[in-house]
């Protein structure tokens, strides 16, 4: 059993806007019991995705993540919150960043499990890059 010093407790807000929500299942685990990291990474780029999509008015992919250190690690019934934050827009990319924080089961205590920087780019129907509009 992890034993959380209160003094360890991020007490840190979450940086951009609440985009994902999901509860962590047995399904999703390791053999130790944790919940695989690349589970978490595919709720935040889906999470990327929506906030990208939401900008370009259109389809984006992903095409880069910073580097990623895992804080925490995530539990079968905690609440996976995945928060967006628009950074940068370029020509055809845009960075957003993304954050991961988890509601811990029964204790609601919520801590922050991960954060990056994606790099998305909108495409056209063809898949080819396409300009973003300016924002409205």
């Amino acid at each position: 059993m992890d034993v959380i010093v209160a003094s360890e407790v991020n007490t840190d807000e979450p940086r951009g806007e609440l985009t994902v929500r999901v509860i962590a299942m047995p399904a999703d685990t390791n053999a130790n019991g944790d919940i695989f990291g690349g589970w978490v990474l595919s709720q935040m780029d889906s999470a990327g995705g929506i906030a990208g999509v939401e900008r370009a008015k259109g389809r984006v992919v992903t095409v880069k993540v910073d580097a990623m250190t895992f804080h925490r690690p995530v539990k079968i019934g905690d609440v996976l919150c995945v928060y967006t934050e628009v950074e940068s827009v370029g020509r055809t990319s845009m960075k957003i960043h993304i954050e991961a924080w988890s509601k811990r089961f029964l204790t609601h205590v919520r801590e922050k499990v991960t954060d990056a920087t994606f790099i998305f780019v909108a495409i056209d129907d063809a898949g080819r890059p396409r300009v973003i509009p300016a924002d409205d």
